[in-house]
């Protein structure tokens, strides 16, 4: 992604807010697994925001979501 340590990566994936779409204003571990995996068929958007989309869809493919909750601020 960029040159920031591993947690702190997914820490800002975890809090990086949806800007599209009708999940937008929703921190993307917040986003229903239904839709990442429809995104994941589709193809995740190029760019940053489309790697953090497929860490997310790995996050709850994997059953993680319940782990990385404490991340999310607010």
């Amino acid at each position: 992604m960029d040159q920031l340590p591993p947690a702190a990566v997914l820490i800002e994936a975890v809090n990086q807010i949806m800007p599209y779409g009708k999940y937008a204003g929703r921190p993307l571990l917040q986003l229903p697994e239904p839709y990442l995996v429809w995104m994941h068929r589709q193809g995740f958007p190029s760019g940053k925001l489309g790697q953090q989309l497929a860490l997310m869809y790995e996050v709850k493919l994997n059953g993680l979501e319940g782990l990385l909750q404490p991340l999310l601020r607010g």
